[in-house]
């Protein structure tokens, strides 16, 4: 039966974390459906199914940080993957198992699960071939036989009991079995949530169809821990919440560094502490961008774009890369060499909620004013939603940081690894300012270009600020660097 493995999606990642499965066991998929969202260290990102059938095994739950080349789904081939979605199963199916994660619960290992009444259960799945030998369909009426029960952290056998009555959690059947080992039926996100919860699903008493327990039954118990209940609730879940969200009254809230995050910081601190970065700042009159952009805004090309400061300062940049290409170009250790770009890959940092990304518009230098607006335009949007893939980030060779959106007047940014230069852009805000000897209020903001003083010296990296600077004080000095 095959089993898609977990990809890398791009640039050698190792690991992703299952942040929400589109699909459930039982329904058919086609080639290209896309069957779960993953976080990878760079972004989220939609995988489509390489196979056609019916899935089978859901094989890692939500919120599980697996490998590259981990099995993540069973798909069925064959005659299961003839039934189309929503087609009734056979009269046969007399019962629907309830799978569940013994990892992710946290429960002990071996245990096992009664099966619910077809009344309680949700849509009917055909059992797999093979789960019962022809010879033993008389003991099947009472006990079935799965080989290989699914799992979503993986797939053992377990023995499943069918009845005729609701199901009520289960004892091992072994009989040296401790007392304590006791499965509980629930649901992979409940089993998330008691996890990150601290809640052990064994306490609880189950108020859901066939005695599984439910969403309620884990938040009422966690209730119960806060207000002094005795209920067995680990104390830093408890003050966390689930996913590191904190609660009233709480001093202190713990958030795991995974995904972007974790990549952003690794990234940051190798920039770092292996370029050493030096940093230039200029305050401008922006005032004739400003008014370059309100008669922008009226063009019949750009009417339906966005069109914003950010969009001539980006095109200065470009223009300013012409005239310093070293701004543009690669430090190789390892090579002993610099490697001049003779196009640019422009970046954009972007704040997420998941953390700061930094995808690029690739030859920028190449575009048209209209076509570089509407490529900003899409890359921003994409980015807020999340959705920003790992190739859209790959081969930039120069960013651009926006901290003005945020009121900030200026900083001093962290090059992107693999760049040699970074430009932030401050704040446009009305100031007095002198012209022609006389105090007059000007829209005023401050460029800053962190470079690489390796192979970018001072000259270099001062020109180039401007060069940048000049155009935003005088957008027809473009004119001059084009």
């Amino acid at each position: 039966m095959p089993e898609y493995k977990l990809p890398d999606v791009g640039e050698g990642l190792t690991e992703a974390e299952i942040v929400t499965w589109k699909v459930k066991v039982g329904d058919v998929v086609a080639v290209n459906d896309v069957v779960v969202e993953i976080e990878t260290a760079k972004s989220l990102v939609e995988l489509p199914s390489p196979y056609a059938g019916e899935v089978t095994a859901i094989l890692v739950a939500e919120g599980e940080t697996v490998q590259v080349g981990t099995p993540i789904i069973a798909i069925g081939a064959g005659e299961m993957a003839d039934r189309s979605v929503g087609a009734p199963a056979p009269a046969q199916d007399a019962m629907e198992i309830d799978l569940s994660n013994p990892a992710a619960s946290g429960g002990g290992e071996g245990e096992s699960l009664v099966g619910r009444m077809k009344a309680d259960r949700g849509p009917m799945r055909r059992p797999r071939r093979g789960s019962a030998s022809p010879s033993s369909e008389a003991a099947a009426a009472t006990q079935m036989q799965v080989q290989g029960s699914f799992y979503p952290g993986g797939a053992q056998s377990q023995s499943v009991v069918e009845q005729d009555e609701p199901a009520v959690p289960a004892v091992d059947v072994r009989a040296d079995a401790p007392p304590a080992d006791v499965r509980v039926l629930a649901k992979p996100p409940v089993r998330k949530l008691a996890k990150d919860l601290g809640v052990d699903l064994r306490s609880l008493t189950p108020s859901g169809p066939g005695g599984t327990v439910t969403r309620a039954d884990v938040e009422a118990a966690m209730t119960g821990a806060l207000a002094g209940d005795a209920r067995p609730v680990d104390g830093r879940a408890a003050a966390e919440g689930p996913g590191g969200v904190s609660r009233p009254g709480e001093r202190e809230t713990r958030e795991p560094i995974k995904g972007v995050r974790k990549m952003m910081a690794a990234a940051m601190v190798d920039s770092a502490f292996t370029a050493p970065h030096v940093t230039e700042w200029v305050t401008v009159d922006a005032t004739a961008t400003v008014e370059l952009v309100e008669r922008l805004k009226k063009r019949r090309e750009l009417r339906d774009r966005k069109v914003t400061p950010l969009l001539v300062i980006a095109k200065a940049a470009l223009l300013a890369i012409r005239r310093t290409p070293l701004v543009n170009s690669t430090w190789d250790e390892a090579a002993g060499e610099i490697v001049l770009k003779h196009y640019v890959n422009l970046g954009i940092a972007a704040a997420t909620p998941r953390g700061l990304v930094v995808p690029n518009v690739k030859d920028a230098d190449a575009m048209s004013l209209p076509a570089l607006a509407g490529a900003l335009e899409e890359l921003t949007s994409t980015a807020r939603e999340g959705r920003t893939q790992p190739a859209e980030m790959a081969g930039g060779t120069f960013t651009i940081t926006n901290v003005g959106v945020f009121g900030v007047d200026g900083g001093t940014p962290i090059i992107n690894p693999g760049e040699s230069a970074i430009l932030c852009v401050g704040a446009i805000k009305e100031q007095p300012w002198v012209v022609d000897g006389q105090v007059v209020p000007r829209q005023v903001m401050t460029l800053t270009l962190s470079f690489d003083h390796r192979h970018i010296d001072g000259a270099t990296g001062s020109q180039f600020l401007a060069d940048v600077a000049g155009v935003v004080a005088d957008p027809a000095s473009a004119l001059l660097l084009s």
